[in-house]
């Protein structure tokens, strides 16, 4: 035989795709992450539990009186105060979303389309800061107004974004301002 034939006759055609063996493959992948998506769905649930102690929100009073400020912008989440990982999911409160928060005498009124309002009495108010981060949002330095509050035997820290950061540093003085005012009054009775 030729050396041209023996070349010929050694040549394998390219190997099949086996189909049943891939669609395996691809069933798996699919059962796998909607596995991961279940257990994390139930570790939400199951943090919403262990914090079941934690009592019903406030609602907006009738009246509240009129505004000081009012800010359009984003709800990042609750955690505990000072720990800024440890979030909270209670009644809602681990849910992100769009957010209008109106101060008034009366206190802290947020508004969350698609998620449960919360309100947040003049007299519970800790702190508001500035600060770079909370439970799954990080910004840039004094990038989220971070408000502290009482609820329960528990301090929570929530955090928001206005549309306009610059006006965060207002909201900040005022909150701050009124419970000095509150903290003061209290005092003097």
């Amino acid at each position: 035989m030729t050396p041209v034939l023996l070349l010929a006759a050694e040549k394998e055609s390219a190997q099949v795709t086996d189909w049943a063996a891939r669609i395996g493959w691809v069933v798996g992948l699919a059962l796998f992450v909607a596995l991961v998506y279940w257990l994390m769905r139930e570790g939400w649930k199951w943090r919403g539990t262990l914090q079941g102690d934690l009592p019903e929100l406030p609602v907006t009073p009738d009246d509240p009186g009129p505004a000081k400020l009012t800010l359009s912008g984003r709800y990042h989440g609750s955690t505990t105060a000072g720990q800024w990982l440890d979030r909270i999911v209670a009644h809602g409160l681990g849910t992100r979303s769009r957010a209008e928060l109106t101060l008034t005498d009366a206190g802290l009124d947020v508004v969350r389309p698609g998620a449960s309002d919360f309100f947040v009495p003049a007299a519970q108010l800790r702190e508001a800061r500035l600060d770079k981060g909370i439970a799954g949002k990080v910004l840039t330095e004094g990038g989220l107004l971070v408000v502290t509050w009482s609820h329960g035997d528990r301090l929570i820290d929530s955090g928001f974004r206005s549309d306009h950061a610059a006006e965060h540093n207002d909201w900040v003085e005022a909150v701050n301002s009124m419970i000095e005012t509150n903290t003061r009054e209290g005092a003097e009775r």
